[in-house]
């Protein structure tokens, strides 16, 4: 039934009495630019009764005949119920489709994993102004079309949006079944609303895309509905949509005032004032003192709608435990979808004065204002003085709270908080529960899920950001080589299955580089994480994993104190300062650095190479054996206190420009192993920030980035004589070194904080769960098992294959295999 990576779509039109407006909308999706193969029309007739029928018949579609008018709602569910592809299409039988309506719509499902439905640009029948290019709900439950009835604006780009008019509609088929279609208690009037809202809430997003467009004749269906009927729907359905899909919190506030908003609207809508209501003690024998006072039917409406409405509350309430039970985005998330909340929608003076009030008494200003809660959780300790977990955890707190409100937790025992536009928590395991209740969106690193095993469950709906910037595993290798063999193979295994933990459970992930990237794709694809769905969709997996890098200020650095020239004895004005920024680990290479400053400094006298930070800030970080390696080194070569030097504490973070002004050009070794492929070293980040030119081995990311850009000098592993002729050059070449700095200078743009969290900020504007974490998910184009022919020439094939291979033997045993599982699958089936 497929042709190419197209799916098949099921277009729904649903017929009411005059069939003349069904046949034209029905013959125009005969000439659409998909192929007809692919499209299956089916026409729902809903109890016209008028002969309509067989009008539409004639034109190929397949009808669906209703005993009753079941409304919009109930038609197209009827119309899907008979539907055979992986897309339905809804289109209102007074719409006319564009050539490219279908085929945009199909695109955009294909290339956005998490768009459920694909809501199309809809004008009116001669294309000159809106009927639908974005839709808005208010507090009290009503969606409506914004914008609608003015000038066609040609640019508008795709965007998301809270619902789709049902005028012209795409969802996908599984999914529109799973939420059990239109609610056919709305009969008509906010079902799409409803549908949109639903969507939404359980984690799919619903995309205008202009590009899918069709044309309207507003209300041409609609004879037989009157003024007051209509109002009366509305309002019943307002009432309906909200208690379903609101949140308990929500619905608490919104509820009663939007039932008192629904009297005042009645009245004012009528003109009856309470004055005119009033009952008066009248004379058993005087009747006409109290003449009946007349009531618009429009007015009677909204009495109607609550009086319905309640009606309806069992089965509501049945239908809203369903969804809150599914949802996995809150209220908040979806505000800005609904554009503008707190708008009156009505410009009837004495329905404002009430809407004002209601607003006020029940503070929904907060409910509908209230800015995104992130939470940042980090091991690492928050203080004056941080490593690079921290560093980045700040950061990323900093950068997010410029739009939502934004906590920043450390499990570490040492919280002593610089100042800061966000709140910052030291949290045990039992207190973080709390903050992660609170947010919206949590953002964690490290061993932070370990702690939060309610998060690691399947069913868990809380949207999960994982910072993979750090493969532990990968310095687990090199840190623990002085352990023995049995520890360092269970430490790996506990630090592979936290990793696995979070990849199994995140729906965002983020790491340092492309290399880092391709890396953890590996991992993704082996706990089955990139399913044919996600990759049909999305085959560049972007919308799972983003790269955020290191960051640095968007300021450059400015002194505030001295720090090592003339500060540091032996260290004078004019010597060259080599710095190497951050600590000391097992799987950098300090003593070639050490060798190759010995070598140097026969040359060069006033050569210092100055370590910034020997132990660690975080208290849980043990010392490695590498740092008394190197000072036992230094030491052994007449080198310390005269050429080499170590900080034996760690510089305040706010404060280390001072240090980095001091050198000269900036150095990072390593040794040639799996951890240095897939590093991101932070500390080459302040070499940029602070201009200095880079003298590194090659082998990391970093390594690629100073030889292509022309950063400094890129050297191999463990040769001392390269090292200290590269030093030479960026420390006394001065050309070379102005033109590096040049070089910096532009490059360094790229890597601030701004824009390396560019895709976490993204993220956090729609917050969405992982594709392959949402129900209803399924590939839109299925293929077909093979027939019976297919196995034959499959058969044939792999017939020659086997006797190209090993001739007559290997045919038989090949048979004899498959003879075999045939049997056992039959045993076990």
């Amino acid at each position: 039934m497929e042709r190419g990576n197209l799916p098949v779509v099921s277009v729904v039109v649903v017929n009411y009495r005059g069939a003349d407006d069904t046949v034209t909308c029905v013959r125009a999706l005969s000439e659409l630019d998909y192929p007809a193969e692919l499209l299956q029309v089916i026409c729902v007739d809903n109890a016209s009764n008028d002969g309509s029928v067989e009008k539409i018949r004639k034109t190929g579609a397949l009808v669906v005949e209703s005993a009753e008018n079941l409304g919009f709602a109930g038609g197209c569910n009827l119309g899907v119920r008979h539907a055979t592809g992986s897309v339905v299409a809804f289109l209102n039988n007074d719409a006319k489709p564009d050539a490219n309506w279908v085929r945009a719509a199909v695109k955009t499902l294909q290339a956005e994993p998490t768009v459920g439905a694909v809501a199309s640009k809809v004008l009116d029948w001669d294309g000159q102004h809106i009927d639908f290019v974005d839709g808005g709900l208010t507090w009290f439950g009503m969606g409506y079309k914004r914008h609608a009835g003015e000038p066609d604006e040609k640019n508008d780009g795709p965007r998301d949006v809270l619902f789709g008019t049902g005028s012209a509609l795409f969802v996908r088929a599984e999914l529109f079944r799973e939420l059990g279609g239109f609610d056919e208690r709305f009969f008509m009037f906010y079902e799409d609303v409803d549908l949109g809202w639903r969507l939404n809430l359980r984690g799919w997003r619903v995309r205008y895309e202009p590009k899918s467009l069709a044309y309207h004749r507003h209300h041409a269906s609609m004879t037989e509905i009157d003024h007051s009927r209509e109002l009366f729907l509305l309002e019943r359905n307002a009432l309906a949509a909200l208690y379903k899909n609101f949140s308990d919190e929500t619905l608490a506030k919104v509820l009663p005032a939007a039932l008192a908003l629904v009297i005042r609207r009645a009245t004012a809508r009528g003109e009856i004032d309470a004055t005119q209501l009033e009952i008066t003690k009248r004379p058993a024998n005087k009747q006409d003192d109290a003449a009946p006072v007349p009531v618009e039917r429009s007015a009677l409406a909204g009495f109607l709608a609550v009086d319905q409405f309640v009606e309806l509350l069992p089965s509501l309430r049945e239908s809203r435990e369903e969804e809150q039970a599914k949802r996995r985005v809150t209220d908040v998330d979806l505000v800005p979808l609904m554009r503008k909340a707190m708008e009156p929608a009505y410009p009837l003076p004495r329905y404002l004065a009430a809407h004002d009030v209601l607003v006020d008494v029940f503070a929904l200003e907060e409910v509908f204002g209230r800015p995104r809660r992130i939470l940042v959780i980090t091991g690492d300790a928050i203080s004056d003085r941080m490593a690079g977990p921290a560093i980045r955890a700040w950061h990323m707190a900093d950068v997010l709270s410029g739009e939502h409100t934004v906590r920043l937790v450390t499990t570490n025992p040492l919280c002593a908080a610089p100042e800061a536009p966000f709140e910052i928590h030291r949290a045990s395991t039992k207190e973080l529960l709390g903050h992660v209740d609170w947010a919206d969106v949590v953002v964690l690193q490290g061993h932070a899920l370990e702690k939060l095993a309610h998060l690691k469950r399947a069913d868990s709906t809380k949207i999960v950001v994982c910072d993979m910037y750090d493969p532990m595993h990968l310095e687990l290798l090199e840190q623990g080589k002085d352990d023995t063999d049995d520890k360092r193979e269970a430490d790996l295994q506990v630090v592979t299955r936290i990793l696995n933990a979070q990849l199994e459970r995140g729906d965002f992930f983020l790491c340092a580089s492309e290399r880092q990237r391709h890396f953890w794709l590996g991992h993704l694809a082996a706990l089955g994480r990139l399913t044919p769905t996600l990759y049909d969709n999305d085959p560049t997996t972007q919308s799972l994993l983003g790269i955020v890098p290191f960051g640095l200020s968007g300021k450059p650095p400015t002194r505030t104190g001295p720090a090592i020239k003339g500060v540091v004895p032996n260290v004078g004005d004019d010597d060259k300062v080599v710095i190497w920024a951050g600590g000391v680990y097992s799987w950098f290479d300090p003593l070639t650095l050490i060798r190759s400053i010995e070598r140097l400094r026969h040359k060069r006298s006033d050569v210092k190479l100055y370590f910034l930070g020997m132990k660690h800030p975080n208290p849980e970080v043990p010392e490695m054996d590498i740092g008394g390696q190197t000072r036992a080194l230094a030491g052994q070569l007449g080198l310390t206190g005269e050429h080499v030097f170590f900080n034996d504490g760690w510089v305040p973070y706010t404060d280390r420009q001072n240090w980095l002004l001091d050198a000269s050009c900036g150095v990072t070794t390593h040794y040639e192993h799996v951890e240095t492929t897939f590093a991101f070293r932070t500390r080459v980040l302040d070499y940029l920030w602070a201009g200095l030119p880079i003298v590194t081995t090659s082998g990391d990311s970093f390594a690629d980035l100073v030889a292509r850009e022309g950063l400094g000098v890129v050297v191999r592993p463990e040769d001392p004589d390269a090292l200290a002729d590269a030093l030479e050059k960026v420390l006394y070449d001065e050309e070379f070194a102005a033109a590096c700095r040049e070089r910096i200078a532009v490059v360094r743009e790229r890597f601030t904080w701004e824009t390396a969290l560019a895709p976490l900020a993204e993220f956090c504007r729609n917050p969405r769960p992982a594709a392959d974490r949402l129900s209803g998910s399924a590939p839109m184009v299925r293929k077909a098992p093979l027939g019976t022919g297919g196995k034959l020439k499959r058969d044939i094939a792999l017939v020659r294959e086997y006797l190209n291979d090993g001739g007559p033997t290997e045919l038989a045993k090949r048979a004899t295999g498959r003879l075999l599982k045939i049997a056992r699958g039959g045993r076990n089936g």
